[in-house]
Parts: structure tokens; sequence; C-alpha cells
């Protein structure tokens, strides 16, 4: 049978459109109001980066091309677009999830590493692993650790990278031009409003997942329909996302709705009410130790149903 075309995801379009017509907002209004200029344009970013992750899971059109060329301004700047699609394609990749070597996106290290570390690093890490601390040091303990390892692989060679920071480049260029000519922000303004995004961001990422000896149990939920809910475009229902990854944010609750206990039972209760539980559980207490609590990374079990 021929293919059927699917059909155009306009939520995931609308979305776009208001978080351009909130960046475009934001970088404009700098001399009525820094203040609001810098709010709005954080709010934009961490939209912006939540839309980013829609678009590699091969939103809102068919064509894939059309998708990433509505994401090519880099307003996050030191993320380039195709990194987060490599690294976070392979981060999908369940059995690995959590191993501080073949999940891009774990926050645990193997313990050998984080004994050789400094009693300063250990420090650092530590208060990273409180939510304030993730919000506060995140971004640039990420960004570190990001851009050094990118370094790294663009040394010795690697051509993807490469590619990954040269249209980055390009992306940046294009911020900047738009501040410079049309906007009013200035560019460390700009900076700092990307900064507080990314620590947005560092909110739903705190604890998405966690160590367990079976994979199908390290994703949460967060039954949270709140503000941050849409900021983050649903992916508190997170073992949704990862069971069915090409499923478009906005239907994401209605399948967690259909099935509740189902999904509890998969991630073996891993769930939390909400946003503002989480606040309140581990503004101030770290969730998690730093080296890796269930080492080696268990690998074996097979993937569940859905």
């Amino acid at each position: 049978m021929p293919k059927t075309a699917r059909a155009v995801e306009w939520p995931t379009l609308l979305m776009l459109a208001l978080t351009y017509a909130v960046w475009i907002a934001g970088t404009m209004i700098w001399q009525w109001s820094g203040i609001l200029a810098i709010v709005l344009t954080a709010i934009a970013v961490a939209q912006f980066c939540s839309l980013q992750h829609e678009v590699l899971h091969g939103h809102p059109f068919e064509n894939q091309v059309v998708n990433e060329a509505l994401v090519f301004p880099a307003l996050a700047l030191v993320v380039p677009y195709l990194r987060f699609k490599d690294t976070h394609l392979q981060h999908h990749y369940d059995p690995n999830l959590t191993d501080p070597y073949d999940d891009p996106e774990s926050n645990y290290l193997d313990p050998k590493v984080w004994e050789a570390r400094s009693r300063f690093a250990q420090k650092i890490l530590r208060l990273n692993n409180t939510l304030l601390g993730r919000m506060l040091l995140g971004p640039a303990v990420g960004t570190w650790y990001f851009v050094k390892g990118d370094i790294a692989l663009m040394k010795a060679g690697d051509a993807r990278v490469r590619l990954a920071w040269g249209l980055n480049a390009v992306g940046v260029a294009m911020v900047l031009v738009w501040l410079w000519t049309v906007g009013s922000m200035p560019v460390l303004a700009y900076v700092v409003s990307v900064y507080l995004g990314t620590s947005l961001l560092k909110i739903r990422t705190f604890l998405e997942h966690r160590a367990h000896e079976k994979f199908r149990a390290r994703t949460v939920i967060i039954e949270d329909r709140g503000p941050l809910s849409y900021l983050f475009l649903n992916n508190n229902f997170h073992v949704i996302h990862h069971c069915m990854p090409n499923v478009p944010w906005y239907d994401l609750p209605g399948l967690y709705a259909a099935r509740r206990e189902h999904y509890q039972r998969r991630n073996e209760a891993y769930v939390y009410r909400s946003y503002g539980d989480i606040f309140r559980l581990y503004f101030l207490r770290a969730k998690d130790p730093v080296p890796h609590p269930v080492w080696p990374v268990r690998k074996s079990d097979a993937p569940d149903a859905m």
C-alpha cells in the first residue's frame, strides 16, 4: 500500500510561532524594561530548546529538512542543534540510561572517576546535585564538560562534530545580526537570558532518570499540567516519551491518562505529582549521589512492551 502522508502538526507550529514572537519582543524592549526583556527572552530560549527536541524526533512536518530549518537560528548559542540531535538520539537507547560512558545525558560518574576528582570539584558536583545548585551552576558545569568534550573530538578529527559547530556559528551569527541591527538588547544581557533559560531547562532534566537495576524503571513521570509542563512540552511524562519518542508533545498527557496504572507499574512508581513536590523535596537536598550507585550499569534486561 502507498504510504499515507502525515498531517502537519499545527500545535507545534503554533508554539514555534509564539516562541519566536516572545523572543522578538524580549530582544526589542530592552530600553523600556531590561528586566522584562531578560525574563521574556529566557522563557523563549527555554521553549525554543524544547521545540528543538520535538524537531529532532521528527516534528512538525514529515520533511525533516524543513523541520530543522525552522529551528536553525542558534538562540541558545552554545549547544549546536546537530550535536543535541546526535547525543539525544544516542541517549534514547534505554539499556544505556544513566551510564556515564554510554548515555551522553547522564549526570552520574564512574565511582573511580569520582574518587579521582579534586575535593573542590567534588564539592561543586555535590552542590550541582541539588535542584538549587543545578539551576545556579548546572548551565555552567554542563556547558564546560560538553564543550570540553567536543573540543577533544574535533582535535581528534571528528568531521561531524566540526560540521555541527560550523553550522552553529552561522546560527549564532544570525542572532548577533538581529541584536545589532533590529533588537535593542545588549549581547551581555542576551547571554544572561540564555543562562537563565538553560537554568529553567535544568528543572526538567534534574530527575528525568534515576539509577536502577531495571532500565524500564529509570525514567520518571511527573503528573504536572502547569506552566512548566508547557514550557517543557509535556516531557514530564517522560516514560511515555521514551516508550514512543515519535509521538508529538500534545498527545503525551492523553496517552498517559489512558494507561496510567500501566506506566506506573512499568517504571516501578518513579512518580511525582508536580514540580512543586520536586522543589520541596530537593531544592536544597541532593536527590542522588554523583558516583553511580548501581555500578556497573545493568544493560541485559529485555525491553518491556509499551
